[in-house]
């Protein structure tokens, strides 16, 4: 399915094909200040409808991760990094993407606190 999604103000808009069979909820201290639930994709699976400066990076700790936000509004509607693998990821930031009903969604809780 190919669903659509945005930060607030929509400078950072995007689509992303896939099917939502769950979602991520982490407790460092970066997601647990966003309160994002996440799911992961293959990183050509998603595709910027804007241009990709139009979102800021911001990297913590081992700086393995780009959050990456809008400089504008402040939502953080993706993030991009890599998997065990090698593979190329995004972490798409359910709550920014338009038509999910979150209370379908089974959610599995990350201990990322204690990494």
């Amino acid at each position: 399915m190919l669903y659509q999604g945005s930060c607030h103000c929509g400078a950072v808009a995007f689509e992303v094909e896939g099917e939502i069979d769950g979602a991520l909820a982490c407790n460092c201290s970066m997601c647990r200040r966003k309160g994002s639930l996440l799911w992961f994709v293959a990183r050509d699976q998603l595709l910027l409808r804007t241009p990709d400066d139009a979102a800021a990076t911001y990297t913590f700790n081992k700086h393995v991760i780009k959050h990456r936000f809008c400089p504008r509004c402040g939502i953080h509607p993706y993030g991009e990094g890599v998997d065990p693998k090698g593979n190329a990821m995004a972490a798409i930031n359910l709550r920014c993407v338009d038509g999910v009903d979150l209370d379908q969604v089974p959610v599995h809780h990350h201990n990322g606190a204690d990494h």
